[in-house]
């Protein structure tokens, strides 16, 4: 970070870096609320348009990956011009730069997929050859293995933005986050929700974190009280695999995790061919190759518990073919 970390003032009103979208904006502000009931705090916001925010003629993969939506918050984190930093986790880089923290993860908001259409009520009901929207590269490989006719095509921009396109007719349907949309009282756009079997979900997807300078250790101490331990717990293990596997947002991974009846945790991931995925989206989509997939259910009751279930799914990803996606050696 270029940017030199100063010393902020001792102070009960603090600042939450944020990015402009409608959406973005209702997460610090949910955030903000639960400062200012539960903490006493004096909270105000401060609105940044990321790089994230500005690209979007080309995927994230390509252009830096989804990093780009969290540089600018942290740059103002480092500046002293804001406290903290309320993330989507699905958008949160699995290795923050030096000097930054994970200070607490809240309590998930629904972490499946939801497929919207205005004349579809399901993927199975869609043509042959029909259009659907994304440029997730784990939902096109995805959306490939349940439809192999569909034409998958590129859609970027913030959710309303999505959903005007999807109202233009550029798409027969498209795939977003169902807890964006019920964060957003939009709820009655879904058409239908994907069970994991059929679309698992990204590592950390519907749960949001709250990021603060590593050296604000009193932010650190009195965020813990917001924190949702079960939820953290859950995508620490899914956030592993991603770790474990490269991190890399050109990789099409899913990881996601669900609370058995016996008090264990059982984490599902899948990996597709990144090699597939790109010419996925090119404009001659090849039939893609077979996902990998990986399970395993363990007790977790600590970080160390979660981390080692996700080493050991992503051993199993490796295992059965799955390439590590980073630009070092593969951990031993």
């Amino acid at each position: 970070m270029a940017a030199a970390l100063q010393t902020p003032p001792k102070t009960l009103k603090v600042v939450i870096a944020t990015r402009e979208s409608r959406l973005a904006l209702w997460q610090a502000e949910h955030v903000k609320a639960l400062l200012e009931a539960r903490l006493g705090w004096q909270v105000e916001l401060l609105g940044m348009t990321t790089l994230g925010d500005q690209i979007l003629d080309r995927s994230l993969s390509k252009v830096g990956g989804k990093g780009l939506f969290v540089k600018e918050l942290e740059v103002a984190l480092a500046e002293c011009r804001a406290d903290l930093a309320v993330h989507s986790l699905k958008d949160v880089p699995m290795d923050l730069p030096d000097g930054f923290a994970l200070a607490c993860v809240l309590a998930r908001e629904d972490p499946h997929d939801a497929f919207v259409s205005n004349r579809y009520a399901s993927l199975a009901e869609l043509p042959q050859g029909a259009v659907v929207g994304t440029s997730s590269l784990r939902r096109l490989v995805l959306l490939k293995a349940l439809r192999p006719d569909l034409a998958i095509q590129p859609l970027r921009g913030n959710l309303d933005t999505r959903l005007r396109k999807l109202d233009e007719g550029q798409y027969d349907g498209i795939v977003l986050a169902a807890a964006g949309l019920k964060r957003l009282m939009l709820e009655s756009r879904i058409r239908h929700t994907f069970v994991p079997d059929d679309m698992l979900p990204a590592a950390g997807q519907g749960a949001l974190g709250i990021e603060v300078r590593a050296d604000r250790a009193d932010l650190v101490e009195a965020l813990a009280t917001l924190a949702h331990s079960p939820t953290w717990l859950a995508v620490t293990a899914e956030r592993t695999v991603s770790r474990a596997m490269g991190g890399s947002c050109s990789m099409p991974l899913a990881a996601f995790v669900t609370a058995g009846t016996d008090g264990a945790l059982r984490l599902d991931a899948a990996w597709g061919e990144p090699a597939t995925a790109d010419a996925l989206s090119g404009a001659h989509q090849a039939a893609p190759a077979p996902l990998v997939h990986a399970r395993q259910s363990a007790v977790v009751r600590t970080f160390a518990e979660a981390e080692a279930l996700g080493e050991a799914v992503a051993a199993q990803l490796r295992a059965g073919g799955a390439v590590w996606a980073g630009n070092t050696p593969l951990p031993a």
